[in-house]
């Protein structure tokens, strides 16, 4: 073998094996931005699956989002100097001081939340929680103990920490399963934008939902998909059977949620953050293979 094909083989080996590691270790969503995500929406924000054939679009009112009739928050909500819209703890009588509920809400005629993509913009105030999260949560309606039943919910979430999830919730209180799809994927997201992006959407005859998340760390309109998985049982809620029964909702505890719900969430529990450019969209979902 010559001494040019030996320095070659010597100077090529480690790259190759150095690539052959990352593809195998990390997901290639998180290398490459997905290819199809080549639409728009009226915010210029990238979109992965396309808006079903008639199906409702939902724009936040950038210029007075409390003035929209499908957008319901008890939170408090001030504009900022470049445009965004601070939001912070509710001011009616909610369990949480610092809880933050923004529901875009089923409109009269129109079909509940479920096959959906959900996008907004968010930067968090710096706080003394370390544990709390932005969730966008979606198949559900009031959670309330008077109608627990109806307190059901994906829920979609990035840690302040950079970690994401996902959750279930069968009903409220009860029904709360333990995360899945937990990963950290950036560093702290306190102080500085971010773009986050969950997706929803039926399979295989409507028996089973897929769920993704997407993050666009640098809010540049970059966006990598940081979490996806699919609910085709075994995924259970944490409560002893007792409590899960009591509510009395004729679900099993592992029960998936393939129908639609009249209210997507963007939400937080203890924390102050601004906001823009928030949307929910029914999208036309890919065939299930």
């Amino acid at each position: 073998m010559g001494t040019k094909r030996k320095t070659l083989i010597i100077t090529l080996a480690p790259i190759i094996i150095m690539l052959a590691i990352t593809y195998y270790y990390v997901p290639i969503s998180r290398i490459y931005p997905p290819e199809f995500m080549t639409m728009t929406d009226k915010f210029g924000i990238m979109e992965v699956y396309p808006t079903k054939p008639g199906g409702r679009e939902w724009f936040v009112d950038m210029n007075n989002p409390t003035e929209d009739p499908g957008f319901k928050t008890g939170s408090n909500i001030t504009r900022q100097l470049d445009g965004s819209w601070k939001v912070s703890g509710r001011d009616d009588n909610s369990t949480y001081v610092g809880e933050v509920r923004m529901e875009v809400v089923r409109l009269s005629g129109s079909e509940e939340w479920k096959n959906v993509e959900m996008t907004g913009y968010a930067k968090i105030i710096p706080t003394n929680n370390p544990n709390d999260s932005l969730v966008w949560s979606v198949r559900g309606g009031k959670h309330s103990s008077t109608v627990p039943c109806e307190g059901t919910a994906l829920k979609g979430g990035i840690d302040i920490n950079g970690t994401v999830s996902w959750a279930k919730e069968i009903w409220h209180t009860g029904g709360y399963t333990n995360k899945r799809a937990e990963t950290q994927v950036t560093d702290s997201i306190v102080g500085r934008w971010i773009g986050w992006k969950v997706v929803v959407y039926n399979m295989n005859n409507e028996t089973t939902v897929k769920m993704e998340s997407y993050l666009d760390d640098k809010a540049n309109n970059h966006w990598l998909k940081v979490a996806d998985l699919i609910d085709d049982g075994g995924w259970y809620a944490n409560s002893p059977d007792p409590a899960f029964y009591s509510a009395n909702c004729g679900k099993t505890k592992d029960h998936i949620i393939t129908k639609g719900g009249p209210l997507a969430i963007f939400r937080s529990d203890n924390m102050t953050w601004n906001f823009r450019d928030l949307s929910v969209r029914e999208i036309q979902p890919p065939l299930s293979p």
